[in-house]
C-alpha cells in the first residue's frame, strides 16, 4: 500500500467512529472491533427511518405571499414568523445503519496486529500471525466482499446498534447451502410496513459449517468468503432471487468449486477496473518527509502542520467522497454510521452542506459525485415544483432545505430556521453540475431542463420592485443567520440576489430562444450593499444590519462558489467581500464554516487566511483515526463535511478555472512550499498537471478543445491560445 494512498492503525478500532470506510455510493461497509469480535457495519443510502415525514407536504402559502411582501415591504421585519400553517418541526425521515455482520474467532495471541486500508482499491484489512481479514464494497457487482483465513469463525447478522428504535420487529433465518450458508436478517420498522432484508451467503473452501443460532460456525477451513446485500422493501420480500444473484457470483466450473481466494481476486479485479481508473484520475504530493508518510493516521493527526497529514487527508477525502457517491450523493455522515441517531437526520442539508462536499467534484475529476447528484435532483424536480406551487404561487421549481433522499419536498419550519423561505437552494445545487458540463465541453439535458425550471420561478416570483425600479427578494432568507436589528426572513439577502443573477444567465446560456427574457430579468436585479465596515453587507436592504460571528457564509455566494466577485473584474466588491471575511466570527466551530471560510479566502487570494482556517480543522481534533471527520472540535458529532471538503480547499489554493480564466497558485500557504498536483480538470476543457517550488513553477495543460483564456498570476496577466490535443507548457520563476 502507498503510504499516501491508504492509511493503517496498529491497534483495533473500539470505537465504531474510528473504523476503516469502504463504499460503492450503494452499500457501505464499517469495519472495526476487537480481533476476537470482529464487526462490518452494513449501510445502505436507501435506509431511512419512517417517522412521519414520508407523508409531510409543503405547507399551502401562496396565497398569503402578497400580504406577507406588504407587510415586509412597509417595514414589519419579523412577519416572516408567521408565515406558516402552525405545524411543529418535522425533521426528514433519519438515515441509519443496517446491522452488522459479525465474526468471532475464539481468542488467541494478537501480535503483529494491523489494520489498514488502500484507498487505490477500497480494500480494508485487519491481519496478525494468526488470521487475516478483508472487505470490500463492489463498485462491480454491487456486493460487500470479505475474505477471512481463521481456524475457527462464527459469522452472524446482528441488529442490535446504538439508538435502534426498540419497537423494531426482527425475524432471522439460517439456513444450510451447498456452498456453506445462507443468513437472512429481516427488519420492519414500527408502526409502518416498510422494511429491510439483508443477505449474507457465507462459502467456506473446506473444513465444516455448523448452524450455531443465530449465525454459522465454520471450522477447519482455508478461509472463508462472505457475500452481503441489503434490500429495502414494502411488505414481504421473496430472498431467493436474491440469494441466488449472490450464489451466481461464487459459480462452480465443471470440475470443481472455485477456491474463497479465488472468487475474492476475481470479485476484486473486477471491481477495482473501476474504482482505481476514478480514484487516481488526481494526485496530491507535498514533498512529505517519507518517515512521515510512514506514520499511522492516528500519529499524523497530532502532527497538524506536517504535509503528510495534508496528503493523506487530500487522498482520503477523495476516496470517501468516491466511495459515498452513486445512488446519491453524500449525506451528512456520508454514507456511514454505526448508530441510529443520526444528528440532523443523516439528511442531504442543501444550505451548506452537500455543496461543500461536492465542492471538488468537478476540478478533482470525480464526474461519479456529480452524475449521483444529478441523478438526485433529476428525480425529485416534480417535488421541487410542488414547492414552487405550493408555497410561492409559481411555476418552476424551489430545492428543499434538507432531503431524505426519497422526497424533494419543503416542511421545515421553525422560528430560528424558516428554511421554506429560502430560494436560492436550486442554484447551488446545480452549480456543480454546470462546471461539469464546463470541463467537458456538453451541455447535459437534464441541467439544462433543471435550469429553465429555475428561471421559470424567477419569472414569477420576482415581480416587486424598490423605489429605484429595482426587483426585490421578498421574503428572503440568508442560512442560516439573521440581521441584528430583524427577524429571519426579511429582504434582499445577498446570497438571494447571487443565486437569482447566476441562475437566470446561466439558463439564458443553456437556452437561447429564453436568452433576451432572462438577461433583461437579471439586469433589473439590485447591485450588492456595502455596509459602513466597508464589508459586503449580508442583506441589501437598507437599514438591516450584519450578523458577524456565524458559521455560514452565505452572503459571500458571489466569490464562491459563483464567479459573480472576483479580485480581477469587480476589484471593490472584493474588497469588501474581503473586510466581510475578516469581520466573520466561526460561531460554534463548525467544521464547514472553517472550510467554507478558506474556499472563499483562497479566491480573494488570501493564503495566510486560507492557512488559518485550515489549521482551526487541522489543530481541533476534527478527525477520526478512520480520516472521516466530525461536525464540532474534539471529535464530536460524526460528519463527512470536513473530510469531503478539504481536498477542495487543496485545489482552490494551488489552481483555479473559469470557462476564460486561469489562475494559477493565487493563495498558497507558506506551509506548503512545494509540491505536485496532477490531473485537474479545468472549466475551459484542459487537464492541468502543476509542479511548483519557493522559487518556480511548472503548469502543463492539455486541452480537449482549442480556446483563448486569460492566465493570471502573482506575475500578472497574459493571453493563452489553446489547442485541442497539444500540450501547453507555462514556467513560472516568481509566483
Amino acid at each position: 500500500m502507498n503510504v499516501i494512498h491508504g492509511t493503517w492503525e496498529p491497534a483495533p478500532a473500539t470505537r465504531w467512529e474510528d473504523g476503516f470506510l469502504s463504499g460503492n455510493g450503494h452499500h457501505g461497509a464499517l469495519l472495526f472491533g476487537a480481533p476476537d469480535d470482529e464487526r462490518v457495519v452494513v449501510t445502505h443510502h436507501t435506509l431511512v427511518r419512517p417517522n412521519g415525514s414520508e407523508h409531510a407536504r409543503p405547507p399551502r402559502l401562496a396565497a398569503e405571499l402578497p400580504a406577507l411582501q406588504d407587510r415586509l415591504l412597509a417595514g414589519e421585519l419579523d412577519a416572516a414568523e408567521r408565515f406558516t400553517d402552525g405545524r411543529p418541526l418535522q425533521w426528514v425521515q433519519p438515515f441509519h445503519p443496517a446491522f452488522q455482520i459479525r465474526l468471532r474467532r475464539p481468542s488467541a495471541p494478537t501480535s503483529g496486529y494491523r489494520r489498514s486500508v488502500d484507498f487505490t482499491t477500497g480494500v480494508l484489512r485487519t491481519e496478525c500471525e494468526e488470521w487475516r481479514g478483508q472487505v470490500f464494497v463492489s463498485r462491480a457487482d454491487d456486493v460487500i466482499v470479505q475474505h477471512v483465513r481463521a481456524a475457527d469463525l462464527v459469522v452472524s447478522l446482528d441488529h442490535r446498534l446504538p439508538g435502534a428504535p426498540h419497537g423494531l420487529m426482527v425475524g432471522q433465518s439460517i439456513v444450510r447451502a451447498a456452498e456453506g450458508a445462507l443468513l437472512t436478517l429481516r427488519v420492519r420498522y414500527p408502526d409502518s410496513d416498510r422494511r429491510y432484508t439483508g443477505i449474507t451467503l457465507v462459502v467456506p473452501t473446506g473444513g465444516r459449517t455448523a448452524l450455531v443460532p443465530p449465525g454459522a460456525r465454520v471450522t477447519g477451513a482455508e478461509s472463508v468468503l462472505l457475500l452481503t446485500r441489503v434490500v429495502r422493501h414494502t411488505g414481504e420480500l421473496d430472498t431467493a432471487p436474491h440469494a441466488e444473484a449472490l450464489r451466481d457470483l461464487v459459480p462452480e466450473s465443471d470440475t470443481e468449486a472455485e477456491s474463497a481466494s479465488d472468487a475474492f481476486a476475481r470479485l476484486l479485479d473486477r471491481h477495482t477496473a473501476l474504482h482505481r481508473a476514478a480514484y487516481e484520475r488526481v494526485t496530491l504530493d507535498l514533498g512529505a518527509d517519507p518517515a512521515e508518510r510512514a506514520l499511522p493516521g492516528s500519529d499524523l493527526l497530532e502532527r497538524p502542520d506536517s504535509p503528510a497529514l495534508l496528503e493523506r487527508l487530500f487522498a482520503a477525502g477523495r476516496y470517501h467522497l468516491l466511495s459515498a457517491a452513486g445512488l446519491f450523493p453524500p449525506r451528512l455522515t456520508g454514507l456511514w454510521t454505526g448508530d441510529w441517531d443520526t444528528a440532523w437526520s443523516g439528511a442531504f442539508t442543501n444550505d451548506a452542506n452537500v455543496n461543500l462536499q461536492t465542492a471538488s467534484a468537478a476540478c478533482a475529476a470525480l464526474p461519479e459525485v456529480t452524475a449521483a447528484l444529478a441523478s438526485l435532483i433529476d428525480r425529485q424536480l416534480p417535488d421541487w415544483q410542488d414547492n414552487a406551487r405550493e408555497i410561492f404561487g409559481a411555476r418552476g421549481v424551489v430545492a428543499p432545505p434538507h432531503s431524505d433522499g426519497e422526497s424533494g419536498l419543503t416542511y421545515h419550519f421553525e422560528r430560528e430556521y424558516p428554511l421554506h423561505l429560502w430560494t436560492a437552494g436550486a442554484d447551488w445545487l446545480l452549480k456543480p453540475l454546470v462546471d461539469h458540463d464546463e470541463t467537458r465541453g456538453e451541455q447535459d439535458p437534464r441541467t439544462a431542463r433543471a435550469l429553465a425550471e429555475v428561471a421559470l420561478f424567477y419569472e414569477d416570483f420576482l415581480t416587486r420592485t424598490d423605489a429605484d425600479g429595482h426587483l426585490v427578494v421578498v421574503p428572503s432568507y440568508s442560512p442560516e443567520n439573521r440581521p441584528a436589528n430583524a427577524s429571519w426572513g426579511v429582504i434582499n439577502a445577498a446570497m438571494d440576489l447571487s443565486a437569482a443573477r447566476h441562475a437566470l444567465l446561466t439558463a439564458a446560456a443553456y437556452h437561447p430562444g429564453k436568452a433576451e427574457a432572462w438577461r433583461a430579468l437579471a439586469d433589473r436585479l439590485p447591485p450588492h450593499r456595502i455596509n459602513a465596515d466597508g464589508a459586503l453587507a449580508e442583506w441589501a436592504w437598507p437599514g438591516l444590519d450584519d450578523t458577524y460571528d456565524h458559521r455560514h457564509l452565505s452572503h459571500l455566494y458571489g466569490v464562491w462558489p459563483l464567479d459573480e466577485i472576483t479580485p480581477y473584474d469587480t476589484p471593490d466588491l472584493a474588497r469588501a467581500a474581503h473586510r466581510a471575511l475578516e469581520l466573520r466570527g466561526a460561531e460554534n466551530d463548525s467544521a464547514h464554516g472553517h472550510l467554507h471560510h478558506a474556499l472563499v479566502a483562497a479566491r480573494l487570494r488570501d493564503g495566510e487566511r486560507v492557512a488559518h482556517a485550515l489549521g482551526q480543522v487541522l489543530g481541533g481534533d476534527f478527525f477520526h483515526t478512520s480520516l472521516m471527520s466530525a461536525h464540532y472540535p474534539h471529535r464530536n458529532v460524526y460528519n463527512a463535511d470536513a473530510a469531503h471538503t478539504l481536498p477542495a480547499v487543496l485545489v482552490e489554493m494551488l489552481v483555479q478555472s473559469t470557462p476564460d480564466r486561469l489562475v494559477l497558485l493565487p493563495a498558497v500557504p507558506t506551509s506548503c512550499p512545494r509540491g505536485e498536483l496532477r490531473g485537474i480538470r479545468t472549466r475551459f476543457g484542459s487537464e492541468l498537471d502543476l509542479t511548483w517550488s519557493s522559487t518556480e513553477a511548472t503548469a502543463v495543460l492539455r486541452p480537449t478543445r482549442t480556446h483563448r483564456v486569460e492566465l493570471r498570476t502573482s506575475s500578472g496577466t497574459e493571453p493563452l491560445d489553446l489547442i485541442a490535443g497539444e500540450d501547453h507548457v507555462i514556467r513560472l520563476e516568481a509566483w
